[in-house]
C-alpha cells in the first residue's frame, strides 16, 4: 500500500526486452534505498512494483505483459522521469489516500488552465471509471494522491500547487500527455458491497 505522496522524481535509464515483457531500470534520484532490498514494492508513477535488483542508485524492475497493456509503461523510454514513493509502514502518518499501486486505466491529459499560483489540469478517463470519481473526492494520477476539483462528462479537473508541480513529473505534462490512474479503493469496496446486497 501506498499513500500517493511523491518523496522523489525518478528517471528511467534503461529498458531491455525479455522475451515479449520488459525489464526497466530505474535512477531513483534523491530516494533513500537505504531499507530498500530485492523483494521490496516501489510506486513507480502510480504502478506498484518489485525490485528485482537493488544498486547504489536505483533499482531494476520486471513489467508483465498485463501491466504493460493497462499502464503508460509501455510509452516509456530512456530519459523518461517517474513518480517514486517507496510502501506505506504501518507507523508512516496517512497524508494522501489508500493507493493499492493497481492502475485502473489510462487517462489523457486534455487541459492545462492557469489558475492563480496553481495549475488546474483536465484529464480525459475511460468511460467504465467516471462513475468512481465525485467531486472532492481522491484520485490517483501517475502515483500522486489529488483531490478531484470538477467532474466532467469527459472525466475531472485537479488543481496543482507549485509545490506538486516541483516536486512531481505533473510540470513535464502536456496536452495529450497519457497517465496512470487508480480510483478510490473505498468507491471500488462500496460498488461490490452494494451489488452483493442486491442478490
Amino acid at each position: 500500500m501506498f499513500t500517493g505522496i511523491i518523496t522523489a522524481i525518478g528517471t528511467i535509464k534503461q529498458i531491455s526486452a525479455k522475451a515479449t515483457d520488459k525489464s526497466f531500470r530505474i535512477d531513483t534520484g534523491k530516494l533513500d534505498l537505504t531499507d530498500i532490498a530485492v523483494g521490496d514494492s516501489v510506486c513507480v508513477s502510480g504502478v506498484c512494483l518489485t525490485a528485482v535488483e537493488v544498486y547504489d542508485a536505483g533499482f531494476i524492475t520486471d513489467v508483465s505483459n498485463e501491466t504493460l497493456s493497462c499502464t503508460t509503461f509501455d510509452d516509456f523510454e530512456a530519459g523518461t522521469r517517474v513518480n517514486l514513493e517507496k510502501a506505506l509502514r504501518v507507523s508512516d502518518r496517512l497524508g494522501g489516500h489508500l493507493v493499492s499501486g493497481h492502475v485502473d486505466g489510462v487517462g489523457e491529459v486534455t487541459g492545462i488552465l492557469e489558475d492563480a499560483r496553481s495549475l488546474r489540469f483536465e484529464i480525459e478517463m475511460p468511460l467504465d471509471l467516471r462513475k468512481y470519481v465525485c467531486m472532492k473526492g481522491s484520485i490517483c494520477v501517475d502515483g500522486v494522491s489529488l483531490t478531484v476539483n470538477s467532474v466532467t462528462g469527459a472525466g475531472c479537473s485537479v488543481n496543482i500547487i507549485p509545490h506538486t508541480s516541483e516536486e512531481t513529473i505533473f510540470s513535464d505534462y502536456k496536452i495529450g500527455t497519457r497517465v496512470n490512474l487508480e480510483v478510490d479503493l473505498i468507491a471500488r469496496y462500496l460498488e461490490g458491497l452494494l451489488q452483493e446486497s442486491g442478490r
